[in-house]
């Protein structure tokens, strides 16, 4: 997503003609890059959690802490071992959502579950409200499909190949996690399910179908390292790429030429990671995420409409322009429903970065 927004900074111009574009560039790429570094540090969080307990009983925090460090270590290793890790766990991840589902709607029809939950609203909302704030929190589940754009290239006709792809993956996604959700609300008492870090446990406990806890909470843990690596790589590769760009100092662009990965980035990502662990418990990480992906929505969505008036000299995929524009509707209001200290994170975590960009620019224009 980053990638449909740099056709902004437009080749052969003054980099002091393009300061509104490259700074619309950057707030879009730093935002999409903050939501994968705050995604890590919540599924850190979540790894330290009840699953982990199932096996050794140690402090939330420092395990938290442990666990994304070894996620540098593995993402500093190398893009293709971490690539190779990843299509074990996804397989392994999968797996693991499938069996809950089957345990959960056999629980049900066992007469262990409440299928009357499932359409139950509570007092102090509407109905609408209620859709909405769901919908909030379904944004975290579908992070990860905007990174998909920084490696459509990779395919072979991505013009054709990339949005089918993307869409497919969207609607199956879409369904696991309905029938996920589903299960979920059928079966565990909806005050567990909002104030537990291993709320799928609830459903194996219930299930007529005897299956070990430990060995569901072994594929959990898989399935969560599997995302905090991924989105450990999307922050760095993003923080690189902005680097590479002009749009960072160019420290953070640099290179460890052994193994083809930016040691700054990670290392950065990581402090960065570590720092949200020590300050947010996993619902405020969640809700943060959420926020910083919403504004990446924001000026993707922009950018497409924007994008209706550049000429293409090639065949390439074209959206209803009805979409974007929806798109935009919902996310503002979404972001109307943030609370005021998630709005406070995400915006000093953009700060921050918008520091570095005025730092880098005045580097920049004093060197040119």
């Amino acid at each position: 997503m980053f990638d449909a927004v740099l056709f902004l900074n437009v080749p052969g111009r003054p980099l002091s003609s393009n300061l509104g574009n490259s700074l619309l560039s950057f707030i879009v790429g730093f935002a999409m890059m903050s939501a994968a570094v705050t995604a890590a540090a919540s599924l850190a969080v979540a790894f330290a959690g009840d699953y982990l307990s199932q096996f050794v009983s140690v402090n939330p925090t420092v395990a938290a802490l442990v666990f994304i460090v070894l996620v540098a270590l593995l993402n500093l290793r190398g893009i293709e071992e971490s690539m190779r890790v990843n299509v074990v766990l996804t397989v392994i991840e999968v797996s693991g959502l499938l069996l809950v589902i089957v345990l959960g709607f056999a629980a049900v029809a066992a007469g262990n579950g409440m299928p009357e939950q499932a359409m139950q609203f509570r007092t102090d909302t509407t109905v609408p409200l209620a859709v909405l704030g769901g919908a909030v929190l379904a944004y975290y589940a579908f992070l990860g499909f905007e990174t998909s754009a920084n490696v459509a290239e990779e395919a072979i006709d991505p013009r054709r190949t990339y949005p089918t792809a993307l869409l497919s993956a969207l609607a199956i996604a879409g369904v696991v996690y309905l029938l996920l959700g589903l299960a979920l609300s059928m079966v565990v008492p909806v005050e567990e399910l909002g104030g537990s870090t291993a709320p799928l446990l609830g459903v194996i406990e219930a299930s007529p179908i005897a299956f070990p806890e430990w060995l569901f909470s072994l594929i959990a843990l898989l399935a969560v390292s599997n995302g905090a690596l991924l989105f450990s790589i999307a922050a760095s590769r993003l923080l690189y790429g902005m680097a590479r760009e002009d749009l960072l100092p160019p420290v953070f662009g640099s290179l460890l030429e052994s193994r083809r990965t930016p040691p700054v980035a990670i290392a950065v990502v990581t402090a960065v990671a570590a720092a949200l662990i020590a300050t947010g418990d996993l619902a405020t990480l969640a809700e943060t995420t959420v926020l910083l992906l919403v504004l990446v929505y924001t000026g993707v969505n922009a950018a497409v409409l924007a994008l209706r008036r550049q000429p293409v000299d090639v065949p390439h995929f074209r959206a209803p322009t009805i979409m974007p524009v929806l798109a935009l509707v919902s996310c503002a209001i979404i972001l109307t429903q943030q609370t005021a200290a998630t709005i406070g994170r995400a915006g000093l975590m953009l700060a921050v970065g918008l520091v570095l960009y005025g730092v880098n620019r005045l580097v920049l224009r004093r060197s040119g």
